[in-house]
């Protein structure tokens, strides 16, 4: 049954989710539909709900009534994608969505009213309280922490890094869907390659992004790329109208039981909680999840949270070791200038194998088909990446 809220002088409310971001809004824009007397709310440092940012999605990545319950904060959907290599060009037929920041914060917004407090820093984060930077101390039956990632000892890391500007062209651009990934481009700092939005029909947004070794961003050269990009396609950029950026983590290997035993009993959403998908890095469809299994718990109390959500995380852990491996040898096996020739590879196999890896749902034929062949990395560089340990990796530091 749903969580009894007890005395109204008793706590603040029954769940406090901390941080406004994709996860923990998802998780309270689903427990509005299904548990409407649950009393939620919302602490956001900043002034908006979800910050700067652009999430994107393969249709095919959610189930139908995910995809039905959160049709509200789509902004963006196109009906296929292209990729581009040196040596390869694709248009795949796969359905692709995105959801902006303000289309979230406004939809979001509306719906909790004021069960969302926005500009609000917190100080200290514990299973059923949290302490206020100025000394306020907020009560709940229990507290989700999605702020966001964190560093951990306990994870070994490579990084997407990127830079995107939305920016409104002087005449129409002429694409009718995304490019995923454009690594036609010059690469060095490791896998590069351009990601483009068309928006409208004279706007994008238009990424310039890495998968390196260092999580640094050097946010002037990388403009000064997007400018370039756009220049070299016959864009002319009248205006820029916003400006992301971000550093996603790429896990390589990790301990995902002393991961949690950190947490300290305090429940996890999102990139807090490792719900990504280890190799892209796309974090929205795990949200969505990760909201529709928080939404089903019959208790919702702070100890059967914990223990719902880590049980979750870890189960998914364990079911994307495979990933991992391939996180290994694209970042220890290939040498940083030549990583594309394994996204080239990859992106020449069938595409119901490319719309499972993207879900992170392949079969066992899937896994077989992907490393068999001619490899694009060094065979004895693939086998000792792919074979070095976990420990090993930790012995190195946080990064490859």
């Amino acid at each position: 049954m749903p969580l009894d809220p007890g005395p109204s002088n008793e706590v603040d409310a029954d769940l406090i989710l901390v941080g406004g971001g994709l996860a923990n809004g998802l998780i309270a824009w689903r427990l509005r539909m299904t548990q409407p007397q649950c009393r939620l709310l919302v602490l956001e440092r900043d002034t908006r709900l979800g910050g700067n940012h652009t999430w994107s999605f393969h249709t095919t990545d959610v189930t139908a009534a995910q995809r039905a319950w959160m049709a509200p904060l789509i902004t963006h959907e196109w009906s296929a994608h292209e990729v581009i290599f040196p040596a390869h060009r694709r248009r795949l037929s796969g359905g692709y969505a995105s959801i902006t920041s303000e289309r979230f914060h406004a939809v979001l917004s509306a719906e909790l009213g004021h069960r969302a407090l926005m500009g609000v820093d917190v100080d200290r984060v514990e299973p059923q309280q949290v302490t206020l930077a100025d000394g306020r101390v907020l009560r709940a039956h229990a507290v989700i922490d999605g702020r966001g990632v964190r560093s951990s000892p306990h994870l070994c890391l490579g990084f997407q890094k990127f830079l995107g500007q939305e920016v409104r062209l002087a005449a129409p651009h002429g694409l009718n869907a995304p490019i995923l990934m454009d690594a036609s481009v010059r690469q060095f700092d490791g896998y590069r390659f351009v990601y483009v939005l068309p928006l409208s029909a004279t706007t994008l947004l238009i990424e310039d992004t890495f998968y390196a070794n260092g999580d640094q961003v050097d946010t002037e050269k990388l403009r000064g790329h997007i400018a370039d990009y756009a220049s070299a396609r016959g864009w002319q950029i009248a205006e820029v109208i916003r400006e992301e950026n971000g550093v996603l983590p790429i896990i390589l290997a990790g301990d995902p039981h002393a991961f949690w035993r950190d947490k300290k009993g305090v429940p996890q959403s999102g990139m807090s909680a490792g719900l990504f998908h280890p190799t892209t890095g796309y974090s929205l469809p795990d949200a969505v999840a990760m909201a529709d299994m928080v939404a089903g718990l019959p208790d919702l109390s702070s100890e059967a949270l914990f223990q719902s959500v880590r049980h979750y995380a870890i189960a998914r852990w364990r079911a994307r070791g495979f990933f991992r491996l391939l996180n290994r040898m694209l970042f220890l096996a290939a040498t940083p200038p030549l990583r594309w020739k394994v996204m080239q590879r990859f992106y020449r196999l069938r595409e119901p194998l490319i719309v499972r890896f993207y879900g992170a749902r392949l079969r066992a034929d899937d896994k077989l088909r992907i490393v068999s062949g001619k490899p694009p990395v060094p065979f004895w560089a693939g086998v000792r990446a792919a074979l070095t340990t976990r420990d090993a990796l930790m012995a190195r530091g946080n990064a490859p």
